[in-house]
């Protein structure tokens, strides 16, 4: 389990809009090459997506589900299959002139196959590193808005 935050220099609804709005998911997750919506009614708790996703070990998909959805506030995505089993909170709040994005996440190795699938105690902490280059690949796209 681990604990991000990063402050942006946008207003809080732009920055939850444009996380909330899953299929920018490519744009900002490195790993993302593709999302596809698998429920009708846009994003609300409940609402379900295909992930493609390019891990260490090769192409994966993973089904993704909203867990959680609290509007212009917070937002919780967890996969339901594929490898890699995750859980990401994204929460935003006021800071002063800016948005506080603050990622609480979970993940697990399990699923990685090959020579990856021997790494797989370290991948948290790998995956960690990766989520924190892609909240400041979040801000640098939404500071330059």
């Amino acid at each position: 389990m681990f604990t991000i935050t990063t402050d942006i220099e946008r207003p809080p609804g732009e920055v939850f809009d444009f996380i909330a709005t899953i299929p920018n998911s490519p744009r900002w997750f490195s790993a993302v090459t593709g999302v596809e919506p698998l429920s009708e009614g846009g994003v609300g708790e409940g609402a379900r997506y295909r992930f493609e996703r390019n891990l260490p070990s090769g192409p994966a998909v993973n089904e993704v589900e909203v867990t959680e959805y609290t509007p212009q506030s917070a937002i919780t995505l967890t996969s339901r299959s594929g490898p890699t089993p995750f859980s990401y909170r994204f929460s935003v709040a006021p800071q002063g002139s800016s948005t506080r994005v603050t990622l609480h996440g979970e993940i697990s190795g399990e699923g990685l196959g090959g020579v990856f699938g021997l790494l797989k105690g370290a991948a948290p902490a790998l995956f960690e590193r990766g989520m924190r280059s892609n909240l400041e690949t979040l801000k640098a796209q939404l500071e330059r808005r």
